[in-house]
């Protein structure tokens, strides 16, 4: 018996339930928007000239900041999402303890500080700011009207993260802002949408389940439209066939993706943003204007 306890099989199997253990914990962090906006983030350093070492600073900052805020979340859920009978989430299913996720959490948000400082004070009270907001949505803005402004504060001061980096610290061009800004309400908005019925029932009632369904689809789809009309619209210069295509498409899945079933109006939104930043990069625009 101690033989099997100590020996190869049970060295393997201890390899497995560790794997298995920090599969979970990422599965905990909202890996898909966390990764978004860590790569969107890279994106608009490298087109406003940061160079590889700045973007890769810019990429860790912004990723420790998503890693905290999704913890947070998961964590400060975990309750609701029990009564709901989420089994999708890892902590629900009991994958992963709930002191792990919120040691995770302060562990992200403690790395966070230094690299987002690293970038230059303003730059990185800029990024700070963002993920204070988005720890305040976690905490109690979900459930209040104001549940869309963590987002489009969060949203909106990436860029400046992005430039303030920069010699001279210029601010971020004012429709590079206002993108940002649109493209975060309309994510709030598509990623509350399949989850609106069980929040109600929760108590959480945040601006999208207070308008419903019907209206937050719509509000969602003029927001990331408009968001990719702005990027396409706002730099110098004509946005050739490259943009107006961007624009089409990009107005098309806006006005459609929010009417379809379970996450596909995030992930629609999450393709939307990822064209308005391949359009940023493709024209040579910078973010400074």
């Amino acid at each position: 018996m101690s033989n099997e306890l100590t020996g190869p099989g049970a060295r393997v199997a201890a390899g497995r339930g560790t794997r298995a253990a920090a599969g979970a914990l990422l599965a905990s962090c909202h890996p898909a928007p966390a990764a978004a906006v860590t790569v969107f983030a890279a994106a608009l350093a490298a087109a406003a000239g940061r160079g590889v070492g700045g973007t890769l600073l810019t990429a860790a900052a912004v990723a420790a900041g998503q890693l905290s805020i999704g913890w947070c979340n998961d964590r400060a859920d975990l309750a609701r999402d029990v009564a709901a009978g989420r089994r999708d989430k890892p902590l629900v299913r009991g994958d992963v303890p709930p002191g792990v996720v919120g040691a995770g959490a302060g562990l992200a948000l403690l790395a966070a500080v230094p690299l987002s400082l690293a970038c230059g004070a303003a730059a990185g009270a800029a990024h700070l700011t963002g993920v204070a907001a988005g720890w305040a949505y976690d905490l109690g803005l979900k459930r209040t009207v104001l549940s869309w402004l963590p987002y489009a504060v969060a949203f909106g001061l990436l860029p400046a993260f992005v430039t303030l980096a920069l010699p001279g610290a210029p601010w971020p061009a004012r429709w590079v802002t206002a993108a940002a800004v649109l493209l975060g309400c309309g994510a709030h908005l598509a990623n509350v949408l399949p989850d609106i019925a069980d929040d109600r029932a929760a108590g959480v009632l945040g601006l999208p389940q207070r308008l419903g369904r019907r209206a937050s689809a719509a509000l969602a789809a003029g927001c990331l439209a408009a968001a990719t009309a702005v990027l396409v619209l706002g730099p110098p210069g004509p946005p050739g066939a490259a943009g107006l295509a961007v624009l089409v498409t990009a107005g098309a899945a806006a006005v459609l993706a929010p009417a379809a079933p379970g996450r596909v109006p995030f992930l629609a939104a999450l393709g939307i943003a990822g064209l308005d930043v391949a359009l940023l990069l493709l024209r040579g625009a910078s973010p400074t204007g």
